[in-house]
C-alpha cells in the first residue's frame, strides 16, 4: 500500500461527487488515479500549444491502488521548426498578468517543451497563454476541444464500467473494487476517451471510447 501524502492542492475524492453515480451506485471514483478532463489547444505558424487539465494521484504508480489526487495543468509547446532556443509558457489573467507558468523542459521522446504546475482551479472554455522563446513573445487564446455533445469523464467511466462489467465484478471482493481507473480525454480527428482498468497484479485493460457516444472502439489487455 502506498502512503497517503497530504499535499498543498491535495484533492480528496469528495470533490468528484458526480462520479459516484457510475456503475449502478457504487463509488468507482474512489478508485480513480488519473483523470484528464479537458484539453485546450491553439496553433500559430511557429508552434502549437496544448494545455491539459489533469487530476493525478501522488505518488503516481500503476499498482491497482488509488491514492489522493492533485489538480494539475500540463502545458506542451511543439515548435514548427527545430530551434536551439528554450521555451517558456504562462497562463494569463484577464488583465494580462501571469497567473502561473515558467520555463518549460524539453522532452526528447515527444519533441516538445513541457511545463506542469499544481493549481486550485481549471480554466473553462478558453484560456489566454503567453509563449516565449529567445526574444520572441506570443500571446494567444487556447480553446477547449469539448463541445456540448462530448461526454464528461464521469460518463466515460460509467460506459467503461458497464462495458466491462464481468471484469469489474471479478475484481470486486467483499463489495470493494480491488483496482484503479485512468480516464483521459484524447483529441485526434475528434474526441475520444482512454479508460484504463488496472488490477493489483499488474494487469491492465485499455479501452478506447468514442467521446460522444461512449461506444468501445478498441480493447487491449496487457
Amino acid at each position: 500500500m502506498k502512503r497517503k501524502h497530504k499535499l498543498l492542492f491535495l484533492l480528496p475524492l469528495l470533490l468528484l461527487p458526480a462520479l459516484a453515480a457510475c456503475g449502478g451506485g457504487y463509488d468507482y471514483a474512489a478508485h480513480l488515479s488519473e483523470v484528464r478532463s479537458d484539453i485546450f489547444c491553439a496553433e500559430t505558424e511557429e508552434f502549437s500549444v496544448t494545455l491539459n487539465c489533469v487530476l493525478r494521484e501522488y505518488p503516481y504508480a500503476a499498482d491497482g491502488v488509488a491514492s489522493p489526487m492533485q489538480r494539475l495543468v500540463e502545458i506542451s509547446v511543439s515548435p514548427a521548426e527545430n530551434t536551439a532556443e528554450e521555451y517558456g509558457v504562462y497562463v494569463l489573467g484577464e488583465h494580462g498578468e501571469a497567473l502561473l507558468g515558467g520555463e518549460a523542459s524539453f522532452r526528447n521522446f515527444a519533441g516538445d517543451w513541457y511545463f506542469s504546475q499544481s493549481v486550485e482551479n481549471f480554466p473553462k472554455q478558453s484560456v489566454t497563454l503567453r509563449v516565449t522563446w529567445g526574444e520572441n513573445v506570443r500571446e494567444l487564446v487556447a480553446t477547449s476541444v469539448k463541445s456540448e455533445t462530448t461526454l464528461g469523464a464521469e460518463e466515460a467511466l460509467a460506459c467503461a464500467v458497464e462495458a466491462e462489467r464481468e471484469l469489474v465484478d471479478r475484481l470486486t471482493e467483499d463489495g470493494v473494487f480491488r483496482g484503479e481507473f485512468y480516464v483521459r480525454l484524447l483529441r485526434r480527428d475528434k474526441n475520444y476517451y482512454y479508460v484504463g482498468i488496472l488490477d493489483r497484479a499488474g494487469g491492465v485493460l485499455s479501452l478506447l471510447l468514442d467521446g460522444e457516444t461512449g461506444e468501445v472502439l478498441a480493447r487491449r489487455e496487457n
